[in-house]
């Protein structure tokens, strides 16, 4: 498995599954910090058009390009439809925000040949790393 630093300094597209419009959510708040920090945002949400100047799209399997990390901002129970997805689009790694935890998804997605990261938020650990 890449490290944090390595799966952070070569990913240049993030796919943010649960990304909300609500500039009041966390999602909106990170995919905007990780949006200035020069990553492609690609918001999956079926109730959402556009999110942060992006094109939506409903699932993982719609979006046309290469995704390097699937972030999730989805409850723990919906983890396992998500890696399965992005094991299908060959991401490169699922990345479980903070409080989101499925042990079993993650093997899953081990199994696959993904890096993951389970229960850490991806601006925190982006910011200490201070690009």
């Amino acid at each position: 498995m890449a490290s944090i630093p390595e799966l952070l300094r070569a990913a240049r597209v993030i796919a943010v599954v649960g990304l909300s419009s609500d500039e009041m959510r966390p999602s909106y708040g990170v995919a905007a910090y990780m949006q200035r920090a020069g990553y492609r945002i690609i918001p999956v949400n079926p109730n959402e058009t556009a999110v942060l100047g992006e094109k939506a799209f409903a699932r993982l399997e719609e979006v046309p390009e290469k995704i390097d990390i699937v972030d999730i901002f989805r409850r723990s129970e919906y983890v396992r439809g998500v890696v399965e997805s992005a094991i299908r689009v060959g991401a490169k790694a699922v990345w479980m925000q903070e409080g989101v935890v499925d042990e079993a998804a993650a093997e899953v997605a081990r199994a696959a040949g993904l890096d993951v990261v389970m229960d850490r938020c991806i601006l925190k650990e982006h910011r200490s790393l201070k690009f």
